[in-house]
């Protein structure tokens, strides 16, 4: 690491005097470990040309290279020496669009009454094993009764249609469900236990054959952008779009059809977890937040 930060420095500089003040060690040794590195790597690395110190062509190639090692080992190393002072990240795993709808924009407020939990967030749409490696809390959605974990329900949700306000300008409002076979549907075409348009459409009372086509994605969030920008009607959740509903970037359409979600988001850790500190200052203020997202719910369907 000495020959790779005075190869660094030598090369900003040009000029062994001014690397080894930097370094605070003699010229001598900024010569000595440059002669080093080109007899171990069979290159050379300076030239003279006049009182002018300039890289060759093989040096400046590895100068950027050397750079950019030395920047992030420098970092990685600062990252691991602040972790070990302090105390160690929550981290926390769930569902993309639950992160990016839901649960993101009121992170502010948790990190706001707990300034010091520092929170790691990742996300996948496969379920996660939870060891000492992986995560300290899951936000997962389904039926609940998952193996070896311990699990509390968040949240449930209810299941309707979205379009953004200039959609139905441009296409008109739809006066019965099945009007909604005749305009572009935004779909999931992932393989997984949330409902479908279909289970949407037998709940309205309307008998389905072949679904229209349409635009399809792989995740929900994905489909509530495409209808925020006017590109068709999204079949939503209500924990992803009650933000953009109150903001007046989505409209909600036929909210006499209440279709609920059969499936809930539980918080799961390992069993014996729950109380530590951390995690049950998460827990508490997840729970506080999932209350006040499923009285909004209530609210806007009455």
């Amino acid at each position: 690491m000495s020959a790779l930060r005075a190869l660094e420095a030598a090369a900003r500089h040009l000029s062994y005097t001014r690397a080894a003040e930097e370094l605070f060690v003699t010229q001598s040794a900024i010569s000595h470990q440059i002669r080093h590195m080109e007899e171990l790597w069979d290159v050379r690395l300076f030239e003279r040309r006049g009182r002018r110190l300039v890289l060759t062509e093989a040096g400046h190639v590895l100068v950027p290279v050397v750079r950019d090692f030395v920047r992030r080992i420098t970092l990685t190393l600062e990252e691991i020496v602040h972790k070990e002072d302090g105390p160690a990240a929550l981290r926390v795993t769930l569902l993309q669009s639950f992160a990016f709808k839901w649960l993101v924009p009121r992170l502010g407020h948790f990190n706001h009454q707990h300034p010091d939990i520092e929170v790691w967030i990742s996300t996948s749409d496969e379920l996660v094993d939870f060891d000492a490696e992986t995560a300290d809390v899951g936000i997962r959605l389904g039926y609940g009764h998952w193996s070896n974990l311990y699990e509390e329900r968040l949240l449930s949700e209810y299941v309707f249609p979205v379009c953004s306000p200039h959609f139905l300008n441009a296409h008109g409002t739809p006066e019965k469900p099945a009007d909604l076979l005749d305009l572009p549907l935004l779909r999931r075409n992932a393989v997984d236990i949330l409902q479908r348009w279909r289970d949407w459409f037998k709940d309205a009372g309307v008998t389905v054959g072949k679904m229209p086509k349409g635009t399809q994605f792989p995740q929900t969030s994905l489909a509530i952008q495409a209808a925020i920008d006017n590109q068709g009607i999204a079949l939503a959740r209500s924990a992803h779009v009650l933000d953009d509903i109150k903001a007046g970037r989505l409209v909600r359409l036929f909210p006499r059809v209440k279709s609920r979600s059969y499936i809930s988001y539980f918080l799961v850790c390992i069993p014996g977890r729950e109380n530590e500190p951390q995690i049950a200052a998460f827990r508490r203020w997840l729970k506080q937040e999932a209350e006040k997202s499923e009285q909004e719910f209530e609210e806007m369907l009455n």
